[in-house]
């Protein structure tokens, strides 16, 4: 055990995993603790409020185990709930203390992979209509086209473990073939859900070879770390 507070990783499911490990290789030193509210999962097809209400208690719940940083390895919740998080409760509720999401870090570093200036993304049904990697990558990589394509079945798939099934392909390439119709010149893939890494076999399969495909745990990790 270490001598400074844990660090608290949260996510909709188990998704979130694919982040922890990432981060515990960079980071070893800490103590950290796990929460995947597979109870109430997925998050992508929820509202605002629910989104927000959901992951504001489990801040909470974070903070009463005494973690002074959280970091939310969810897409969703960092979408839909992290800046009200931010702006609003933790003056009231946690003083000093941190909750960090996932989709800056990818934002800030993300435009550097691509050669043709189009970028594709993966993501739930929340991230995508949040509009949120579309601002943030135009922040910092404002040449960049951002192209997006909601996964609404991926999730669903992965937390019932079907996701290695025949059947699962069909919605893995019914997906992938939306997003690259949109434009020829995609080059980089982002998956913008924790989730997806977990079957990144499978999307790997039918994506063209000339497409990097980007999972964010090593990303995420890595501006941590910094």
């Amino acid at each position: 055990m270490g001598t400074t507070k844990p660090i608290g990783v949260f996510d909709s499911g188990y998704g979130g995993l694919t982040i922890l490990k990432e981060v515990v290789e960079k980071l070893p030193g800490y103590d950290y603790l796990y929460l995947g509210d597979t109870a109430r999962s997925p998050y992508g097809s929820r509202s605002f409020e629910t989104v927000y209400n959901y992951t504001h208690e489990c801040v909470k719940w974070f903070f009463n185990q005494d973690c002074s940083l959280i970091i939310l390895a969810c897409n969703t919740a960092s979408a839909k709930a992290l800046r009200t998080i931010q702006q609003k409760d933790l003056p009231l509720i946690a003083g000093q203390k941190k909750v960090l999401g996932v989709i800056r870090p990818t934002a800030e570093i993300i435009g550097k992979y691509t050669k043709t200036n189009n970028i594709g993304i993966l993501g739930t049904s929340g991230t995508v209509q949040s509009d949120s990697y579309k601002i943030e990558i135009n922040k910092f990589f404002p040449q960049v086209k951002v192209y997006q394509q909601a996964c609404p079945i991926w999730v669903p798939l992965i937390e019932n473990n079907e996701f290695d099934t025949p059947g699962a392909d069909y919605f893995i390439q019914k997906y992938l073939e939306a997003l690259l119709d949109q434009s020829a010149d995609i080059d980089v893939i982002l998956l913008a859900c924790t989730h997806y890494p977990l079957m990144y076999n499978k999307i790997r399969k039918f994506t063209p070879p000339g497409i990097q495909i980007l999972s964010q745990g090593e990303i995420v990790a890595g501006s941590l770390s910094e």
